[in-house]
């Protein structure tokens, strides 16, 4: 099995590699699918791996994240208080309050449900801050509500997960560790971004030379880990993507008009509300695969994963026409 594991990882890597070299940054999807369509005779070496390279992956795409950081960005939660805090409120609470309602008033089976409501607990994703920047956003607001965000999910998404499973599987619920859920994270999540911002505040040109490569990798596991999610549950997807494709994009057209009405109402500037709307719509899809595999605990990637699969998808055909509308009225 480790000689299996060893060559897969190692031609995973080779393919990722070339394919780094090769391509745009607007083919990310093009080479995932590339990548699936190599491994696709190799689904028994797929399934095997799929426990190890999803939290892998995740704790990649989290350093990411902290290779950009510094302690500075951290800071300011001191230097602009008020529109951090509008921020975090609003992707804490507003999110999962929102996807409540709307999961409430449709008849989604209650695994997607569950599916859904674990989606909305997670924090920004890796590409909010680019999306912000187009937006006409706050950049800097951008960046640090995604790390503190991302780091209070170590708390916040164990303890949701716990209430939702209740709500919406009842009897049906697996058994949820909290305790676990949240040492997983911080392994996962808290961990692999406290090395990115170290490592970038002790070699900041070494940083500042890679961090463009390290993204870009970044960006090909999330595509990859989307596309296996929707791989594995392929029958479900299908089953239920006629339901489930509106509710997300309701959801994610919800969120993006939510985030910059209440910061406008709440007396925050123009782009602060352009930056909050966008750090809304835009969730770690990949950080909502990883929970539902914690919480399955089957192996592979369980149906609880399809609806962050899915969103990984549309948030981007809903957010990034919709950030441009809301530019021109807002920004």
């Amino acid at each position: 099995m480790i000689e299996k594991l060893a060559g897969f990882l190692g031609g995973l890597f080779l393919c990722l590699e070339t394919e780094l070299e090769q391509a745009a940054p607007t083919e990310v999807f093009g080479i995932a699918s590339h990548l699936c369509h190599v491994w696709a005779g190799k689904w028994e070496e797929c399934a095997m791996l799929i426990d190890v390279a999803l939290p892998l992956s995740l704790a990649i795409i989290m350093f990411s994240l902290g290779f950009g950081l510094t302690f500075a960005d951290f800071g300011r939660v001191l230097t602009m208080p008020r529109a951090v805090i509008v921020g975090v409120m609003m992707q804490v609470v507003a999110v999962p309050a929102v996807a409540f309602l709307l999961v409430s008033f449709t008849s989604l089976p209650p695994a997607m449900a569950f599916g859904v409501m674990l989606l909305s607990f997670c924090p920004g994703g890796v590409t909010s801050n680019i999306l912000t920047k187009l937006a006409g956003g706050t950049v800097a607001l951008s960046i640090t509500l995604t790390a503190v965000v991302s780091l209070l999910s170590v708390l916040t998404v164990p303890a949701l997960t716990g209430w939702a499973a209740t709500t919406f599987l009842g009897g049906d619920a697996p058994v949820i560790n909290v305790t676990a859920i949240g040492i997983s994270m911080f392994v996962i999540t808290a961990v692999p971004v406290a090395i990115g911002v170290l490592l970038r505040f002790v070699a900041p040109t070494f940083a500042d030379n890679n961090e463009g490569r390290v993204s870009a990798l970044a960006l090909i596991l999330f595509a990859v880990i989307v596309a296996a999610a929707l791989a594995t549950n392929w029958s479900m997807f299908m089953e239920n993507i006629g339901g489930l494709g509106p509710v997300l994009m309701a959801l994610n057209a919800v969120l993006l008009i939510a985030g910059v009405v209440v910061a406008r109402v709440l007396g925050l500037s123009g782009p602060d509300g352009l930056c909050i709307s966008v750090e809304m719509g835009v969730q770690n899809a990949t950080l909502g695969i990883a929970v539902a595999g914690i919480i399955a605990q089957t192996g592979g990637i369980p149906e609880f994963a399809v609806p962050a699969a899915v969103y990984g998808i549309t948030m981007y055909i809903v957010t990034i026409p919709g950030m441009f509308i809301l530019r021109k009225i807002f920004g």
